[in-house]
């Protein structure tokens, strides 16, 4: 038996105990274990630029956001109502991912379209296109420029977006509170 389907069930209960967690800053860290983790899954199954960028991503600049964040805010999260709408959406989307994934190829199969057709274009390509003799450097220096580059941007614009609404909500709340008046010497 391999190691993967145990880490991809542990990664699962993982998420299931973060998200029925109350303290927020057991789940910024549970979270940033959990990117470590599917980091380590990641190298397992060959695609280690993609556990590079989970680690530094995921695990050390999300988690370090999530820790700046809940320095700012209170660290116990507020009970609310049960919404049945956000839960259904959610099945519904994974419902639709399982359908649009049920006629891929299995994990690893030497026929997979990616491993006959693009990969010995890749091989081949790669010197003659780029003049670069590491293919993996070639592919993410060029093929996945554009990707990289699209990824550093969602992140950025996360990171900024987040930091805006600290600030409002900063202001807002110095706005809120009222001026006590000084007593006056004679009175106390």
């Amino acid at each position: 038996m391999t190691v993967e389907p145990l880490l991809f069930g542990f990664l699962i209960v993982m998420a299931v105990v973060i998200i029925r967690m109350r303290s927020l800053l057991a789940a910024a860290m549970l979270s940033g274990i959990f990117s470590l983790i599917s980091a380590g899954l990641f190298v397992l199954m060959d695609a280690v630029d993609v556990a590079f960028t989970e680690a530094a991503v995921g695990a050390g600049i999300s988690t370090v956001l999530f820790l700046g964040t809940l320095a700012l805010t209170p660290t116990q999260e507020k009970q609310g109502k049960f919404k049945v709408l956000p839960l259904l959406a959610v099945i519904i989307t994974g419902l639709v991912l399982l359908w649009g994934i049920a006629d891929m190829p299995y994990y690893g199969d030497p026929a997979a379209p990616v491993h006959v057709y693009l990969a010995p274009d890749y091989i081949q390509g790669t010197a003659e296109h780029f003049h670069i003799p590491n293919i993996v450097t070639a592919v993410l220096g060029s093929y996945r420029g554009y990707d990289t580059f699209g990824e550093t941007t969602v992140v950025f614009t996360a990171a900024t977006g987040v930091l805006l609404l600290l600030a409002y909500r900063r202001q807002d709340q110095d706005q809120l509170v009222p001026e006590v008046p000084e007593p006056d010497e004679g009175e106390e």
